[in-house]
């Protein structure tokens, strides 16, 4: 059963960076495509960026610029930059197979930008 865990969330001031992890166990990880998504309470989950196997890259109209996604297959573990954060960027991320895994979804981590 494959199982996710996110990390690296936290309060940061608008303008700032954080860098999200999110580590995969007891799949054959470096086959999977691999998405970011966030969720505002009372939203539908968002697709934020996406990685394919052969490392290519998606990203929301909202993030491009500002956030990139990369993976490492040696770690299992793919990463989400986010530099230039603004409040609008306040959610709940988790991280995902495409298409999710039927195993579920992971806890997620916070993020919250605010002065």
């Amino acid at each position: 059963q494959v199982q996710l865990v996110e990390s690296g969330g936290g309060l940061v001031r608008p303008g700032g960076s954080l860098r999200l992890s999110c580590a995969v166990s007891g799949g054959i990880f470096r086959i999977y495509a691999m998405v970011w998504y966030r969720q505002v309470p009372g939203k539908q989950r968002e697709r934020v960026a996406s990685i394919t196997n052969d490392f290519k890259t998606n990203y929301a109209d909202s993030v491009k610029g500002r956030f990139t996604i990369s993976r490492d297959n040696a770690k299992n573990t793919v990463y989400l930059q986010m530099n230039s954060l603004k409040p609008e960027d306040t959610a709940v991320y988790y991280c995902n197979r495409l298409p999710p895994f039927t195993s579920g979804w992971g806890q997620g981590t916070q993020v919250t930008v605010s002065s």
